[in-house]
């Protein structure tokens, strides 16, 4: 069913309006809570994007707001993959950017394509040529594949994925990781492909998935790991941050790394809501009650943890003004509430999770100046 005909059918049903509204609700909660079931289109008002023409050097595309951004990203299509970097020239209509590279068949003139933050594919070794090796984790609902690429230091860095992504989204940053030496522990946690489901079928917006994050630092621990950095995306930095809050072993934290943070879960799935075309301010509003009500979150604890109360480690929270899944009110209060700790960097103008994306250059360089303090 699409929204639609869930709208539709909230809007013209009369009698058994309570249920309508449980199922609307309900639809709009499993866009963030159980993103692998979801049906989630173009952003709301933004046209369908399409390949206008494509040559070696440079590709033009429908212009959206998200086609037109700056910095590198990944053009999709069914059998194929194209890196796109700058913009060359903006139209009423249409943008043209820099063709860095293309694998599989070119798309025919007026193919839809999908615009992504997934410029490296593969693992560490396909994508940035870096040695490493296959291993799990030990989790609370069984083992957790992951991915170890050795440096020389003792302080590691355990690196979480975010919602609608994989481990992948960790490759930007492991070259910049191997040049400080770091270890680096490349996590999944439960619900991920190959990794245990979790028993309710749902994301918890990090409440349950922290006890996979700590796992993690278990298995570093045994591997020999001294200090642990934490790096999380999107819903990965939340658990980051629960896992800094709870776990048994945080007194070994040496710092955090948050790229895109859900600080607020209720205004999460409203956007991610708005962002799938879903209409109304009051839709959202049923969603994000039927996500708390389903998942359990509890908000008292989420508050506090989110406002930073617990927090020990020295903290780079990455954030972007425009992130329309995570709002940057809630990033910008918690480093206004725990200035002593945390150092929040702005990228204008990324999209949720694109940060590195925006601003590869500047993203690697605040992240090089964050770590080397605690080496």
């Amino acid at each position: 069913m699409r929204w639609g005909t869930v709208v539709a059918a909230a809007t013209t049903v009369v009698i058994g309006a309570g249920a309508v509204a449980l199922m609307v609700g309900r639809r709009v909660a499993d866009l963030t809570i159980r993103p692998g079931h979801a049906e989630v289109g173009p952003v709301a008002g933004e046209p369908v994007l399409k390949v206008h023409r494509m040559g070696e050097r440079e590709v033009v595309l429908t212009r959206t707001v998200a086609s037109a951004r700056r910095g590198r990203y990944a053009v999709e299509w069914r059998g194929g993959h194209a890196v796109v970097g700058e913009v060359l020239a903006t139209g009423p209509q249409t943008v043209t950017r820099r063709v860095e590279s293309v694998a599989g068949t070119p798309p025919a003139d007026g193919a839809e394509v999908e615009l992504t933050n997934r410029v490296l594919r593969g693992d560490p070794g396909s994508a940035c040529g870096l040695d490493y090796m296959d291993v799990v984790v030990d989790g609370e609902l069984g083992l957790l594949p992951a991915w170890y690429v050795p440096a020389i230091r003792g302080t590691w860095v355990i690196l979480v994925h975010g919602a609608l992504a994989d481990r992948r989204q960790a490759l930007p940053v492991l070259p910049v990781l191997k040049r400080l030496q770091l270890p680096a522990l490349v996590v999944s946690y439960r619900g991920d492909q190959g990794a245990p489901p979790s028993p309710d079928g749902m994301g918890h917006f990090g409440e349950t998935e922290w006890r996979d994050v700590d796992a993690a630092i278990r298995f570093a621990k045994e591997a020999g790991a001294g200090r642990i950095v934490l790096y999380g995306w999107s819903v990965g930095a939340t658990a980051v941050l629960q896992t800094a809050a709870r776990s048994d072993l945080r007194h070994h934290l040496a710092g955090l790394v948050l790229d895109s943070p859900v600080l607020d879960p209720a205004a999460s799935v409203r956007g991610v809501a708005a962002r799938a075309g879903v209409p109304g301010e009051l839709v959202g509003r049923l969603g994000a009650w039927a996500a708390e009500g389903r998942t359990g979150v509890d908000l008292a604890g989420f508050a506090r943890i989110a406002d930073g109360t617990d927090l020990a480690a020295p903290t780079l929270l990455l954030a972007s003004p425009q992130d329309a899944v995570a709002p940057f009110g809630a990033a910008d209060r918690l480093a206004h509430r725990r200035s002593d700790l945390v150092s929040l960097h702005t990228v204008p103008g990324a999209g949720h999770g694109a940060l590195w994306n925006a601003d590869p250059a500047g993203y690697e360089e605040t992240l090089r100046r964050f770590l080397t303090p605690i080496l």
